[in-house]
């Protein structure tokens, strides 16, 4: 399964999020960032890539639909709700990433 994970500049959630969950057997796991600023910008080509899409919030779904919205039919876009309140590999945040994401996809207990 392939998993890609959206915040606004890929830097802190998204990189955490793409950090935790590499190497997880049976994923492939990427991240990006909607802003124009981002580590590294999320594309037409990682939307077409992915099978499942974790956002942080609801701003980044809504700009992900406003600018990939034919590429996200039949794609899986589920928003986490994790607030811009956490730096990378921050301990709370790879918890709440971690519950977060095991209530969609199942990975092995760390």
């Amino acid at each position: 399964m392939k998993i890609l994970f959206v915040c606004s500049q890929n830097k802190w959630r998204s990189l955490t999020a793409e950090k935790i969950f590499q190497g997880v057997s049976g994923y492939d796991v990427r991240s990006a960032g909607t802003e124009d600023r981002a580590r590294i910008k999320v594309t037409e080509g990682h939307i077409g890539w992915a099978d499942v899409i974790f956002v942080m919030e609801k701003k980044h779904q809504r700009r992900l639909q406003d600018k990939f919205k034919s590429s996200l039919l039949n794609k899986q876009l589920i928003c986490l709700h994790i607030p811009d309140e956490y730096e990378y590999m921050d301990e709370e945040l790879v918890g709440l990433l971690q519950s977060s994401v095991s209530e969609y996809i199942e990975f092995p207990a760390n």
